[in-house]
């Protein structure tokens, strides 16, 4: 369940073809920035460059006081939200919510992935319909500044990354205010509880109860 066509239906981002190319999603992270600016000049007439490396859809809505850093790409009906904060290499697909006071850096948003309310979202790719709860933040660097290493129960692979935030599948609910510590890969259609600190790999799905127990879905 690690691999990237376990995580992602890859149909529903602009970096699917991208992201075919990897075994795992996160050997994608080091290279979204080339492929915000290879993807930007082939838009076309429904996209509009803002500024320099910058693309927005025609449809989407921006807030005047939200930051785009370059580069970036804001897909179709998404709304970018007032105090939003993209620092740059930030794929945002179609129908997305970007909210208050949100911050992105070096990501790949799915199609209709919310980010609404006050989360940072860095080194990370979000699946198909996944919701961040407000105040829950992927941690993208280990306190000991040490490489990024995926575990689960039965094998530890080595990323080579030091800033590594979550793999995050399709139809996954993150509640209010949780953690996702670097390396967490999180399965499609996996709850997490609200307040929780994740680490590792948690099983497509299931539900991450208080203190870290797992359980499968009904």
């Amino acid at each position: 369940m690690l691999k990237t066509i376990d995580l992602y239906d890859l149909s529903h981002s602009a970096a699917g073809a991208y992201l075919s190319e990897f075994e795992y999603p996160w050997q994608a992270l080091k290279g979204i920035q080339e492929l915000i600016l290879s993807l930007g000049p082939t838009l076309g007439e429904d996209y509009t460059q803002v500024s320099d490396q910058v693309w927005v859809h025609k449809t989407a809505v921006v807030a005047p006081t939200a930051f785009l850093g370059a580069p970036c790409i804001i897909g179709a009906h998404t709304e970018v939200r007032h105090c939003a904060f993209i620092r740059g290499s930030a794929l945002v697909g179609e129908n997305c919510v970007v909210g208050n006071s949100v911050e992105l850096k070096n990501v790949i948003l799915f199609d209709n992935v919310q980010v609404p309310h006050y989360n940072y979202v860095g080194d990370s790719i979000l699946g198909y319909k996944s919701h961040m709860g407000a105040g829950s933040l992927t941690s993208n660097v280990k306190s000991d500044k040490t490489l990024v290493v995926v575990k689960d129960r039965r094998e530890e692979i080595p990323t080579g990354l030091k800033k590594f935030g979550a793999m995050v599948g399709d139809y996954v609910e993150v509640g209010c205010n949780s953690v996702l510590n670097p390396g967490t890969v999180i399965g499609r259609n996996t709850n997490i509880y609200p307040t929780s600190c994740v680490r590792g790999v948690v099983p497509a799905n299931s539900i991450w109860k208080t203190g870290g127990i797992i359980v499968s879905k009904r």
